[in-house]
């Protein structure tokens, strides 16, 4: 039976579990042409940006992040052209200290929030994107001790997709203490994830192009975003939010038009 090895790192375990099954169903979907294959799932971070880069050289054949990633932008490889989370990952909410609370509900223009330091960690794709809009960007730490650096002040606010801020939140900021989910912002920008493959195995990226149609067409697609991610718009109140606009200099061109669907 063959290997597929989907590296999965850098990112929360919410991402994980349904970008691996995604992957999962892609991959049944196809069997019958393909022939069954057994996946290994690869979960270590790397934490500099450069190895991260390097993935495919390291034995992966698969992963998933966002299009237009800058960390790959020289690297040989093949993209897939359908998005997999209806832009999900582009709808941010701000994580502040408690203190700071007031000071947001007071935000009514995006000018207001560029004046304020948002941090995020070193490797993620979306400090460039935040430069490129006039947001003041550190780039320091990783999501281990992302939070630790918030309570101390070292910047104003964190960002984070609205399918994974929740369990983020529970795990590593709830803990810490002084710190909540502000209530009544919200980020947009387009920020599709989608798989690239490892440019030495187009058969699998012919694959997953497939796939994707086939549950895209059975359903199976739907479900899995709904039992993932199906009440998040109603649970976080997304759409009772002030929402700022942002551009994404990274998109590719086959690109340009996305536009998140989750809130339709």
């Amino acid at each position: 039976m063959q290997n597929v090895v989907f590296w999965n790192g850098n990112k929360s375990s919410a991402r994980q579990s349904y970008e691996t099954a995604l992957l999962q169903a892609c991959l049944k979907a196809t069997n019958e042409e393909y022939g069954s294959v057994c996946v290994r799932v690869d979960n270590t971070d790397y934490p500099s940006a450069e190895d991260e880069a390097n993935i495919f050289a390291s034995g992966a054949d698969i992963l998933v992040t966002v299009a237009g990633n800058v960390k790959f932008q020289n690297k040989q490889k093949i993209v897939s052209g359908q998005p997999l989370t209806k832009g999900l990952l582009g709808y941010r909410l701000l994580l502040v200290r408690d203190q700071s609370l007031s000071k947001f509900s007071q935000i009514k223009q995006p000018r207001q929030l560029q004046q304020l330091s948002i941090g995020i960690p070193e490797t993620w794709a979306d400090a460039d994107l935040f430069r490129h809009n006039r947001y003041k960007v550190i780039e320091q730490g990783t999501l281990d001790n992302l939070f630790l650096l918030l309570k101390n002040g070292t910047f104003d606010y964190v960002a984070l997709g609205v399918n994974e801020i929740e369990e983020i939140f529970k795990h590593r900021a709830l803990p810490i203490g002084g710190i909540s989910i502000e209530p009544s912002l919200m980020l947009y920008y387009p920020f599709p994830l989608v798989f690239y493959v490892n440019p030495c195995n187009p058969v699998l990226a012919e694959r997953i192009e497939k796939g994707l149609k086939l549950i895209a067409i059975n359903g199976e697609h739907a479900t899995l975003f709904s039992h993932h991610h199906g009440d998040v718009a109603q649970r976080l109140n997304l759409q009772n939010r002030q929402r700022f606009n942002l551009t994404n200099p990274m998109l590719p061109q086959n690109m340009a038009d996305f536009s998140a669907s989750l809130l339709d």
